[in-house]
């Protein structure tokens, strides 16, 4: 643990990925860990995250939602930019990027993965979901409503998704609509904060986190490992509680251990 952990410094340290990137040039391509429309008609709701761009990726993370219903074309990729902010559109936006295309250079970490009937049935939870984040309009880098705080949302408002956001991603503890007390964000506990800057939770999937000027240091048991701010988790990747179909879903880090890749 102690060579994974001085090994992730390294590379938050010296990585030039991470701070000499120009978002005109930076990787946009797809892993080919979604499925192809064509090959998968069943129904798909998925759920990623990678470094957020350039010295962000230092801090935080980038999460979006992608969701196929049965027999479509494309999928639909939810996420808020933050930029969108500055030019005075809604920062949810809404596109049929391919799901596990890289993040301006970072590959993204596969988080949830459903397919089928349970899909096709969770879908419209998540739409309705979208159109209830409170900040379609709004932005703010530190410490939320941000990217992580509306995928946070999307989480929590919808059943089934009993999984929760790394713990690296900042604004991911603002609670709905800027409220002090709630569910934690896998439904499988609860959770107190002061806008996202302050607060704990207690969950069977989150373990146990203490949120610090939006930095979270944590424990989980359910899939062992240590949280920490910047860094990620230690240990096992996380995974869902369950799944709403109950079968066996494989869901893990969607890049080689050989990568280094920063949960």
């Amino acid at each position: 643990m102690i060579i994974s952990l001085f090994k992730r410094f390294s590379i938050l340290l010296f990585s030039p990925l991470l701070w000499a990137q120009d978002w005109r040039t930076a990787d946009r391509s797809p892993l080919g860990i979604a499925p192809l429309p064509k090959d998968e008609p069943r129904a798909v709701v998925q759920i990623y995250y990678a470094r957020a761009f350039a010295w962000r990726g230092y801090f935080g993370t980038h999460p979006w939602v992608a969701i196929k219903k049965e027999k479509a074309s494309d999928f639909d990729v939810y996420e808020v930019v933050g930029f969108r902010r500055t030019v005075g559109v809604q920062v949810v936006r809404n596109t049929q990027r391919p799901p596990d295309s890289r993040w301006f250079g970072n590959d993204p970490v596969l988080l949830f993965d459903l397919r089928g009937p349970a899909a096709e049935e969770m879908i419209p939870k998540i739409e309705e979901a979208i159109r209830s984040y409170p900040y379609q309009t709004s932005y703010r880098l530190w410490p939320g409503p941000n990217s992580n705080t509306f995928v946070s949302h999307v989480i929590r408002n919808t059943p089934g998704i009993t999984v929760e956001l790394p713990p690296h991603a900042v604004g991911k503890d603002w609670i709905d609509d800027g409220d002090f007390f709630g569910r934690s964000e896998s439904g499988t506990g609860i959770q107190f904060s002061v806008f996202g800057a302050f607060g704990f939770t207690l969950g069977l999937a989150e373990g146990v986190e203490i949120n610090l000027f939006g930095m979270t240091f944590g424990v989980d048991f359910w899939t062992p490992a240590l949280k920490l701010p910047f860094i990620g988790r230690l240990g096992f990747p996380d995974r869902p509680l369950y799944y709403p179909d109950a079968q066996e879903k494989k869901v893990a880090d969607s890049t080689p251990d050989s990568k280094a890749n920063l949960n």
